[in-house]
């Protein structure tokens, strides 16, 4: 029998030629032994490679068709390989898809979809067949995210909106390969006692400093007084505002007839979406005070700004980059002593304050800022402890008012 020749192959010094088919002998006694199945989910190989204290290559041999047998019952079942497309394709066709059809139209809804493809979709489902995607796989990686979330690195609104994307394919592929939806009967992730809006962090100004804001916000930076001004009194989202026209081909300011259209959004760059973020073109008819700010901010426009069609428009005449009221927002804020934060979109929930205060009806409100349902509207609503109280005071003045006097014997 000629000696073996050891080499150096999967970490490990064995004799290259077989003792019997993925039977190896190991230069340090026993064996290893090495073989492979494909995974009918994915079309990968899957591997099984490790030592075993064996006596016989035969003994070997028997535990390796034993591990093979146990994975392949594992990862196989009665199913044979798919030949559908996987997830990864499949997911990036309908994302183009989509696109294509106008139901993603926006930049923003496609870095959304980009980013929620690339970093967790993809990595943790891609290479799988569709048909072979199960509610199994999806709830771990709903507990690895959960563990996440738990960690506090994570939000679990953030987690739903990447299972709502998934939702989305896994139900396109359902329907157009007549397979099972794994998402059928898959749970979002529970949001109780994570909080997006809270009553130290409300993101929405008290009535009561609306005043002194607008007035500070006025004198430290002039520019932006009018659009923040017309957000708190719309409700209007900074991504309408920044590309109303006050000129050109198509305006949306009527200056002269005091009606402001809003039918456009604009997230990214130069992009502008041709619609509303609900869908819903809005006609806003603006009372002269109003107006009256705006001229005076159309002719405070100087130089590029002067020149372009925009009435909100950025020192170079284009738009208004997204991050343009967040500086103002923060230091008006500093400057009159606000104890709690508010960003740009404390401007459409400001207007929700602004209106039941002043007694303005929901089907007004709701035409003005453009809520398409009352409990989205109530979604951007803040119950302040005064109007709670006076409320109470009410309930309990007709309580007590009503109360049946003691009987008498």
């Amino acid at each position: 029998m000629t000696p073996p020749r050891w080499v150096r192959r999967w970490g490990d010094d064995i004799d290259p030629d077989p003792a019997l088919p993925g039977v190896y002998r190991r230069k340090a006694g026993g064996f290893r032994v090495r073989g492979r199945i494909t995974d009918p989910r994915t079309g990968q190989r899957r591997e099984v490679c490790r030592v075993v204290d064996a006596a016989r290559p035969r003994d070997a041999a028997a535990q390796l068709a034993a591990e093979l047998a146990a994975l392949r019952a594992r990862v196989e079942g009665t199913a044979s390989v798919a030949t559908l497309p996987r997830f990864a394709d499949y997911a990036a066709a309908i994302f183009e898809r989509k696109v294509a059809e106008g139901r993603i139209a926006s930049a923003a809804g496609r870095e959304k979809w980009r980013v929620i493809l690339t970093a967790h979709l993809v990595p943790a489902f891609g290479a799988y067949y569709v048909d072979k995607l199960t509610a199994a796989d999806v709830e771990g990686w709903k507990a690895a995210y959960g563990r996440r979330i738990r960690a506090g690195e994570a939000k679990p609104a953030t987690g739903n909106t990447i299972l709502s994307v998934l939702r989305v394919i896994s139900s396109a592929a359902a329907d157009e390969f007549d397979i099972r939806d794994p998402l059928q009967r898959v749970r979002p992730f529970d949001t109780r006692g994570h909080r997006t809006y809270t009553d130290e962090a409300p993101n929405s100004l008290a009535p009561a400093d609306v005043p002194r804001f607008l007035a500070a916000m006025r004198e430290r930076f002039p520019n932006r007084y009018a659009i923040t001004l017309l957000g708190f009194v719309t409700g209007l989202r900074p991504s309408s505002l920044r590309p109303l026209r006050r000129r050109g081909p198509a305006p949306d300011l009527d200056l002269e007839a005091g009606i402001l259209l809003v039918r456009q959004s604009h997230t990214r760059g130069r992009e502008v979406m041709p619609a509303t973020k609900t869908g819903r073109d809005q006609r806003i008819r603006l009372p002269p005070e109003l107006v009256t700010v705006l001229r005076d901010h159309v002719a405070a426009l100087t130089g590029r700004a002067a020149a372009s069609d925009l009435l909100f428009p950025s020192i170079t005449g284009g738009f208004l980059p997204v991050e343009a009221l967040a500086r103002p927002f923060a230091e008006v804020g500093a400057a009159i002593g606000l104890t709690y934060r508010v960003t740009p979109r404390a401007m459409r929930r400001t207007m929700q304050d602004l209106a039941r205060e002043a007694g303005v009806s929901d089907v007004v409100t709701r035409a003005i800022s453009g809520h398409a349902t009352a409990s989205m509207q109530r979604h951007y609503s803040t119950a302040r402890d005064h109007e709670v109280a006076a409320t109470l005071a009410a309930l309990v003045g007709r309580a007590t008012a009503i109360a049946p006097s003691p009987a008498v014997n």
